[in-house]
């Protein structure tokens, strides 16, 4: 099977709690279909996650917001010699969809996705979800450093303890405070009947954070009938399905379908 040639670039685009880091295996695995990769940290978050914890609380970070992040992608984007494919995870899902939208993006994969504030639903699970990883009711000068029990049940489910412990200590990083709750301010929603580039949503059956049906919700949402949007849920994953060890079967079936649609 042929792959696109080297011309190609694919921007990885990380999810908050989470570093940039996480995607080395992903880097490796699409350069050597012939790819170019970049994965830029956010803001204020280019150093090892244990050095960015040594910082927290961390005024820097506690300043990132939707909208900061996003012309942060944008600007670097501009600076690529074309437009590139978009592979984000979690809150970069959305950030994915959000530079699809403003046309930044050849295509689209949204992994594990944080749905856009004007995907409305009756599932109040996601917005507690929200309200327990956001920390709100403190002081928003500060980060907030995920606990290692919130990490079990939202991102590492279904994992063994010492997978768990290990994403825990190799990944986690602090967060803004206020970055989830942008979701569902203007900068955060999404015109669904707009022609956009080809979009692909990736869901983890067994994932608490962002449940597959809610995935499904976003991915259904869209109602341009001249754009390709596609969706495809893998059983027995967690949030961290990218991370996890099917992590390969993931990029394979995301590498076959950035073929059929080129």
């Amino acid at each position: 099977m042929m792959y696109l040639s080297n011309k190609k670039t694919i921007m990885f685009i990380t999810g908050a709690f989470v570093s940039h880091t996480c995607w080395k295996e992903w880097i490796v695995f699409f350069e050597n279909k012939g790819y170019k990769t970049v994965a830029p940290p956010w803001p204020h978050k280019n150093e090892l996650p244990a050095t960015l914890r040594q910082t927290h609380p961390n005024s820097k970070i506690a300043l990132n917001r939707l909208n900061t992040v996003l012309d942060y992608y944008i600007e670097i984007i501009d600076k690529l010699p074309e437009k590139p494919i978009l592979i984000g995870h979690s809150y970069g899902g959305l950030l994915t969809q959000l530079l699809i939208q403003q046309e930044l993006g050849s295509a689209g994969i949204c992994m594990n996705s944080t749905p856009p504030g004007n995907v409305l639903h009756f599932d109040f699970s996601f917005y507690k979800t929200i309200l327990d990883t956001s920390d709100i009711f403190s002081s928003k000068s500060k980060t907030y450093l995920m606990p290692f029990k919130k990490w079990q049940y939202y991102f590492s489910s279904q994992m063994a303890f010492e997978e768990q412990k290990e994403t825990y200590e190799t990944f986690l990083i602090p967060e803004s405070k206020l970055i989830m709750l942008d979701i569902f301010k203007k900068t955060g929603k999404i015109d669904f009947k707009k022609k956009h580039e080809p979009l692909l949503f990736i869901s983890g059956s067994k994932d608490v954070f962002t449940p597959a049906s809610l995935n499904y919700l976003n991915f259904k949402k869209y109602k341009n009938h001249h754009s390709i949007t596609c969706y495809k849920e893998f059983t027995d994953c967690n949030h961290l399905a990218f991370i996890e060890k099917n992590w390969e079967t993931i990029a394979e079936f995301i590498a076959n379908w950035l073929t059929k649609i080129t």
